[in-house]
């Protein structure tokens, strides 16, 4: 009896015949460098594995690269995180082209941004957000209208497409929760009054980027108004739903949840570390999945664990994975920068920086003493959030896709956005400086009057801030 290839029983030789099979029928991608990229394993009966060597060696590159720029700079006094940015920006297309292919490199990196919004949760206290609750919301709110209704004037009295302002009106109202929310970490602020409204505008901000999603089809003409109020509409009906389901469970399973990884973790944390992370992960991918974000589960994973009497010893367990990923995303953001680019229209980038910091610190500033707290505060908040954030890189595609941009405005914004978040370490070692000379020239109030506006919120201060500069 003759059995075709495909049923032929099993037998010794074959263990020795793989030479035979079909080893080109790996599926790869060759791009205009001649650069091969494995898109699957070997068409073969037994499954073989496969290992991406760019990958790998990008990852080297990138973590080596940072941690050597993390170490000349925290030797020469400065945040580390400069470190990471210009060292990005050195190994990245731009500069030397050691990673040239960063697809995958921010794949991995886009996992910073997730572990660090999940550390922030868990040491956010939800009794004193609820303090800064109507700034965080309603100034949020009104701070992104105001940036969309100023450049969309703009636009108009210059001639431009009214749609072209207004995206770049949402697009600078972004300020970047990853950096912004490491530098208050650093500097032990979380917990300070004007930490605690920084971290609530940004947590609004990353839950309007769906919304802005949303916007962006109607801003590019690719659907009708009605079409993108009903997406909108959809993104609102998710979100409350998808934050319900969270506070049940909050008091519901994941303490159970979490005492049982204690019990079976009793000899090594390795269980505990693995079912944190794991929970981080399914939610922020829960949330990504229901048209959100990443980041917005990611952070309500960690607030759901900080209600419980388990968020200080889960924040010990992921900070080392934190670290390093955030340290690998700094990097990515810093391959971004195109010194060439930056080089040939320098003077029109840095007068947009500086343009950005001014406009966005007053507008801020201004919004945030509207809800009554001191200049001082509104003005520390101001400089917090006055750069453009990572998700604009992903407005900005989105926006490009659609067509609502032009190439020149991608360029300019792009540049704009990696050197405002460049600046945004010099802003922050500028703030105590500024806030002191400030209370000499009598712009702000004395000590006195911060700590009765502390009082008079619960008992907060701004006094980490300078304890910690």
């Amino acid at each position: 009896m003759i059995h075709s290839s495909s049923s032929r029983p099993f037998q010794i030789g074959d263990m020795f015949g793989s030479q035979n099979e079909n080893s080109d029928d790996t599926e790869t991608v060759i791009d205009k460098e001649d650069n091969v990229f494995v898109m699957s394993n070997r068409k073969t009966k037994y499954p073989t594995l496969q290992l991406d060597l760019r990958l790998i060696k990008d990852l080297v590159v990138i973590i080596v690269s940072a941690t050597a720029g993390g170490i000349i700079f925290s030797c020469l006094g400065q945040p580390v995180i400069v470190g990471y940015l210009l060292a990005g920006s050195l190994i990245g297309p731009g500069g030397l082209n050691l990673i040239n292919e960063m697809v995958q490199v921010e794949t991995f990196a886009q996992f910073g941004v997730v572990f660090l919004l999940f550390a922030l949760g868990l040491e956010f206290s939800l009794p004193k957000l609820r303090v800064v609750g109507p700034v965080a919301v309603l100034g949020g709110v009104l701070q992104i209208a105001l940036f969309m209704f100023l450049c969309g004037l703009t636009a108009a009295l210059c001639g431009a497409k009214l749609s072209e302002g207004v995206f770049v009106g949402t697009f600078l109202s972004m300020s970047s929760t990853a950096v912004v929310s490491k530098f208050l970490v650093e500097k032990g602020s979380t917990n300070a009054l004007h930490g605690q409204v920084t971290i609530g505008t940004l947590i609004l901000q990353d839950c309007a980027v769906g919304l802005l999603f949303a916007l962006i089809p109607v801003l590019g003409g690719s659907s009708g108004i009605f079409g993108g109020m009903m997406s909108m509409g959809r993104l609102l009906l998710v979100l409350s739903i998808f934050i319900t389901v969270a506070y049940m469970m909050t008091w519901s399973f994941i303490p159970r949840f979490l005492k049982l990884m204690i019990q079976l973790s009793s000899q090594t944390n390795e269980l505990y570390q693995l079912a944190a992370v794991a929970f981080c992960l399914l939610l922020a991918w829960c949330s990504d999945y229901l048209g959100l974000s990443l980041e917005l589960g990611s952070f309500l994973a960690g607030v759901m664990i900080s209600t419980t009497d388990f968020a200080h010893h889960t924040l010990e367990q992921v900070e080392a994975i934190r670290n390093l990923f955030a340290a690998l995303f700094l990097a990515s953001i810093g391959m971004l920068i195109h010194f060439k680019f930056l080089w040939n229209h320098v003077d029109i980038l840095l007068a947009a920086v500086i343009l950005v910091i001014i406009v966005k610190s007053i507008v801020i500033t201004a919004v945030i003493k509207s809800f009554g707290y001191s200049i001082r505060t509104a003005f520390i908040v101001g400089l917090s959030l006055a750069q453009i954030g990572e998700f604009a890189f992903v407005l900005l595609s989105r926006a490009s896709h659609h067509h609502l941009i032009g190439g020149k405005m991608y360029l300019l914004l792009l540049g704009t956005t990696a050197l405002s978040l460049v600046t945004t370490p010099l802003i922050f070692k500028l703030i105590p400086v500024v806030t002191q000379l400030g209370i000499l020239m009598r712009w702000f109030p004395s000590e006195s009057g911060v700590q009765n506006e502390s009082s008079h919120n619960r008992g907060w201060s701004d006094q980490a801030w300078f304890a910690s500069s």
